[in-house]
């Protein structure tokens, strides 16, 4: 059976407010996953809540590739307004792949791949992201129910498979540049991301109840 353990937390200031890093180790796996957190959520509904992978190449670097460390900025930005909230930092770099065939992956889209395509060449799913530690670290916060800051619909169902309640969802808009056009535009049409973006005739009007997003 999967636990989850919180070793450490720190106070961390940050550009929106005070946040407390926890640091979790797993039976999974040998990674070290991460939870930023604000205010009190144990044993609190409609706790807002972003389950983000780690993107060194986004978040890190700011690359222009992706829209990762945008959506990392935003959903900090939206937890300190707001006074309360998680966000989780998964260790599974390029939706799983690792960051050595996530530059792989690169170089096959430079040369005309789309990222599905390039994940799938180099003998991987589209994503291989694993959500169990998010809901036992949410488990062991004791967060009830959630609102989950998420583009992607099957987080969600993930999420909810793993007896996480998602009662909502809150989009998070980045910003499209000639860098990121492409990617962002086959996240909407071959992964259903929910983005609403020109060209695609996707909409992020709606989330997974039918209310707006």
């Amino acid at each position: 059976m999967l636990t989850v353990t919180r070793e450490v937390c720190a106070r961390i200031p940050v550009g929106g407010g005070e946040f407390q890093l926890c640091l979790y180790t797993n039976s999974l796996d040998e990674k070290e996953h991460l939870a930023l957190i604000m205010g009190e959520i144990a044993g609190q509904e409609n706790v807002l809540v972003r389950v983000h992978s780690e993107c060194f190449t986004g978040d890190v670097l700011g690359s222009q590739r992706c829209d990762c460390g945008d959506q990392f900025q935003h959903a900090l930005d939206k937890i300190a307004a707001a006074g309360r909230g998680v966000l989780l930092y998964l260790r599974q770099e390029g939706r799983g792949i690792g960051l050595r065939d996530k530059l792989h992956a690169y170089n096959l889209q430079d040369i005309g791949y789309d990222t599905v395509d390039a994940n799938l060449l180099l003998g991987h799913q589209a994503d291989e992201r694993d959500y169990t530690v998010a809901a036992k670290m949410l488990q062991e916060m004791g967060v009830g129910s959630v609102r989950l800051m998420t583009n992607n619909p099957e987080k969600i169902a993930a999420l909810r498979k793993l007896d996480v309640e998602v009662i909502g969802r809150v989009s998070l808009t980045a910003g499209v540049n000639p860098e990121n056009e492409r990617y962002l535009e086959t996240k909407a049409t071959r992964m259903k991301h929910l983005l609403n973006l020109a060209g695609t005739g996707k909409s992020a009007a709606e989330n997974p109840n039918g209310q707006p997003g």
